[in-house]
């Protein structure tokens, strides 16, 4: 019975072991058949062909991911260098900015030291190291004093002209009032001593940083753009010395001085290196002195 059970289960399972048999010899077939040249096995085009959209749907996102990522990189590698490029050109325009400082510091000293040569009196050059805190700087602190010569009254000027006159002193630093102050003076000239008679003073005008020249005849002949020259009258200042040109004039007459406004030549708005001159006017005569029938009378 048990036979005859087993013979009828491989009758009936005869068909299903025959298609098996016949779909594992296709797959070996299919698996070493060759296209038609014998080169290339036809699984392998197959495999190829179904899997190429997937490759490259695959590749794109991988090219896409990567090179989304070189972005970043190259966009932070971009502005480092940009940061770096831009700390180079502060840097190069900081020493070419101390160049130019070192250049017109170098012409302002080569300005004080021929002095000598042009006023013919001797000078000390001196710093300025502070400025009156008020709007308009009428004095100024320098780094010299009695240590180095200087006196009260001296005269300090730039290779421009005058600046003022020094007005306190201790051993190492003097304070020097600025010809644009109120309470500063000179005698001036417009135009040279020996030429012109367009003679007058001046003094300061500190709401506006001018000089103001008084005293000049409206006779004579003022125009904007004369220079205007020390007297040496005033027993500060030797003669000869700029003051400055004519900014502003208001012709008088006859009877009325003209109205003149100067802009002062020593450069006071930026003022960093001044010499301060070793000039003592010449004594005045007294008037007996002056005088050749007085007689001194004998003390008692």
């Amino acid at each position: 019975m048990a036979s005859v059970r087993t013979q009828r289960e491989i009758r009936q399972r005869a068909p299903l072991w025959l298609v098996a048999l016949l779909f594992a010899n296709l797959v070996i077939m299919a698996l070493d058949a060759r296209d038609s040249d014998g080169r290339q096995k036809v699984v392998r085009i197959w495999t190829q062909t179904l899997a190429a959209p997937i490759q490259s749907a695959s590749s794109k996102a991988s090219g896409a991911t990567s090179g989304f990522f070189q972005r970043i990189w190259n966009f932070r590698s971009t502005a480092d260098e940009n940061e770096r490029l831009k700390q180079q050109l502060a840097q190069t325009e900081i020493e070419l900015q101390k160049a130019r400082e070192q250049s017109f510091e170098n012409d302002r000293l080569k300005g004080l030291l021929n002095l000598k040569e042009q006023i013919g009196y001797d000078s000390v050059p001196a710093r300025v190291i502070a400025r009156d805190a008020s709007v308009w700087f009428n004095t100024i602190m320098i780094n010299r004093g009695t240590s180095s010569g200087i006196a009260i009254n001296m005269p300090v000027v730039t290779a421009g002209g005058i600046v003022g006159r020094v007005i306190t002193v201790s051993p190492f630093s003097s304070q020097v009032m600025l010809i644009t102050d109120e309470k500063a003076g000179a005698g001036a000239v417009v135009g040279q001593l020996s030429q012109s008679g367009a003679l007058g003073s001046v003094r300061g005008r500190p709401e506006n940083g001018m000089i103001e020249m008084r005293y000049v005849p409206g006779t004579e002949k003022v125009e904007v753009g004369d220079d205007v020259m020390t007297t040496g009258q005033d027993g500060i200042y030797p003669p000869g010395l700029n003051v400055g040109k004519v900014a502003v004039v208001k012709h008088g007459t006859a009877t009325q001085a003209h109205e003149i406004l100067i802009k002062p030549g020593g450069g006071l708005d930026h003022l960093e290196e001044v010499a301060v001159l070793l000039y003592r006017p010449p004594q005045r005569a007294t008037p007996e002195q002056s005088l050749p029938n007085a007689v001194e009378k004998p003390k008692k």
